[in-house]
């Protein structure tokens, strides 16, 4: 990647931002001097205002800017106005699919650099560098509807990458990469801030993954990247708490930060989590096959399979890990497991006491009788919000299920407090930050209360961008659905998840499905029941085999991982019976 032309200054003073709408301030009386060339890490609580601050220093906020609310104090880049030097400042936000503008990744990568009116020859050798770079795996005419939520991730560093920008700014790039293509995109990073002499503002949850230290290597035991050189600390409707080398932050202010939330190495979360009693299978996914969108237009070639005669089995009382790297179909298989979309070839068929409810194939279930039984967590979680505040997001759905508005009111109320959304209770939830939304998404597949919870609850990514206390809080909350008898499947890649919780691990790669692996004493049992046809059939599988995870990750025994996470506990708690209805 050719050199930045050097990096830019970014001042604030007295610096303050309110969102429209806003009782409080997102941040205030900022103070803060980046010189060129530095690389910095901004930590802060969930809902600091981290992604505010990036979102100003873009010049997104302010009169012009695409972020109303309200202003105070002085921002300038260079010496002047944040807005004025948006050519030479590219973002990566959060939801990279707030980002995507084209219906081709090529397309999409080259839309920075044709605005800076470069020369069609320059802009394609820079879409080019930039799209290998950070391992993008397709061409430029895939289209961005047929990629997954990591692969659209690497599209949009690849755009701002493309523009060579003098202040780069990345809230977060790598939360939904599988470990190796964050490694990789890591080491782009490193190699870039160092050939060039471009500034760099990094948020970053996983604080371990990005500060250079020899006792801070990831956990196939290789150092990690060092990309930052300060770590700034905010915090929520204030200003800056800690500012300096990451050494000394981290030695003088960590206890503190990791009270409030800041996953500081070595004072990772450890959840109390219940384990749940095994029932027979509710759902049941076998030889399924699907595929990508197709091309665009009506000659659009059809779209490449991305799973390959696939088996699964979701059981009551389990918690099913979905694993692999970007683009092996772990969202593609969670949506035919919660019955979004019909598998190409194959079946999704209710069994257990689904079975009792209809023998249809999920997919062909109403969406009313579907929504009641099975529900999902989508990895976009704009897609699921249907109301106007998140007091009314996390009411709707004990109200559709009967419940008084008392019991309503303290199952939302509960849920306020627990996931730290009270202040935000009367806020539009698509105004939340992304940490938030996702808790807000995760709440409102639980606002209804374990009795009326579904049969199964399917989660894509449910712990994207959460700090320690918010990521403990839900895992405890997904503990206590699956200690009740409910089936839990998530989509992740988070170490940390499968390690506290889950049972199985069902590990993708390439579209094919290895063989279930166990991670607790649960799922070791739970397989070691499963009828010898089911396990000689994924033994004879055409996937790829092995006892390393899909993306990388060598497999810890059953239970081996138990005492790391905190107190499991030892009661288990049955699942309902077969034939009892709710």
């Amino acid at each position: 990647m050719t050199p930045a032309r050097g990096g830019a200054r970014v001042e604030l003073a007295g610096w303050g931002w309110r969102h429209s709408g806003r009782s409080r301030w997102s941040l205030r009386g900022v103070d803060l001097l980046i010189e060129p060339g530095e690389r910095v890490l901004l930590l802060g609580a969930s809902g600091a205002g981290k992604s505010t601050l990036l979102h100003a220093m873009a010049g997104l906020t302010g009169e012009s800017g695409a972020v109303s609310g309200d202003e105070e104090g002085r921002l300038r880049i260079d010496g002047g106005p944040a807005a004025a030097s948006r050519g030479g400042v590219a973002l990566v936000s959060q939801d990279p699919e707030t980002q995507l503008v084209m219906a081709r990744s090529g397309d999409d990568a080259a839309f920075g650099p044709e605005n800076l009116g470069l020369e069609r020859a320059e802009i394609w050798a820079r879409v080019r560098e930039a799209l290998e770079e950070v391992g993008f795996g397709y061409g430029p005419d895939r289209p961005t509807a047929a990629l997954s939520g990591g692969e659209k991730q690497r599209l949009v560093l690849a755009g701002a990458l493309a523009m060579r920008p003098r202040l780069l700014l990345l809230d977060e790039p790598t939360a939904n990469l599988d470990r190796a293509g964050a490694a990789r995109v890591r080491r782009v990073l490193e190699h870039l801030l160092r050939s060039s002499e471009a500034t760099m503002v990094l948020v970053e949850h996983r604080v371990a993954e990005v500060v250079g230290d020899a006792a801070n290597a990831d956990e196939a035991g290789e150092a990690v990247a060092d990309l930052v050189d300060r770590v700034v600390v905010v915090e929520p409707g204030a200003g800056v708490v800690a500012d300096g080398e990451p050494a000394a932050v981290f030695a003088g202010h960590g206890r503190s930060l990791a009270d409030q939330g800041v996953w500081v190495p070595g004072r990772e979360p450890r959840p109390s989590v219940r384990p749940g009693a095994a029932g027979p299978a509710v759902i049941e996914a076998a030889g399924c096959t699907a595929r990508a969108p197709g091309g665009i237009g009506l000659l659009g070639a059809p779209g490449a399979p991305v799973l390959h005669g696939v088996d699964a089995a979701v059981h009551p009382g389990t918690a099913t890990a979905l694993t692999g790297p970007n683009g092996a179909g772990k969202s593609t298989l969670l949506g035919l497991l919660a019955g979004l979309d019909a598998p190409q070839d194959g079946t999704v068929a209710p069994r257990g006491r689904l079975a009792g409810v209809s023998t249809r194939p999920l997919a062909k279930w109403p969406a009313r009788r579907l929504a009641r039984h099975v529900g999902t967590v989508f990895q976009h979680a704009e897609d699921q919000f249907v109301t106007g505040s998140v007091r009314d997001e996390l009411a709707f759905a004990p109200r559709r299920a009967g419940l008084s508005e008392g019991e309503t009111r303290r199952r939302v109320d509960e849920l306020l407090e627990r996931l730290r959304l009270t202040g935000l209770a009367d806020v539009h939830p698509f105004t939340l930050s992304g940490g938030e939304k996702r808790r807000l998404s995760v709440a409102t597949a639980l606002s209804s209360g374990a009795s009326h919870a579904p049969d199964v609850l399917l989660l894509d990514e449910p712990t994207f961008g959460q700090d320690t206390r918010t990521w403990r809080e839900l895992v405890e909350l997904l503990s206590e659905l699956r200690a009740d008898g409910r089936a839990v499947v998530t989509a992740t890649h988070d170490a940390a998840l499968l390690r506290c919780f889950t049972d199985v691990e069902i590990g993708l790669s390439g579209g094919y499905a290895r063989p279930p692996a166990a991670r607790s004493e649960a799922g070791a049992a739970l397989l070691a029941d499963r009828p010898p046809s089911a396990r000689s059939r994924e033994r004879s599988g055409s996937g790829p085999d092995g006892r390393n995870d899909a993306d990388g990750a060598h497999r810890s025994p059953p239970g081996a991982d138990a005492d790391r996470c905190g107190e499991r506990g030892r009661r288990r708690v049955s699942g309902r019976g077969e034939g009892e209805r709710r």
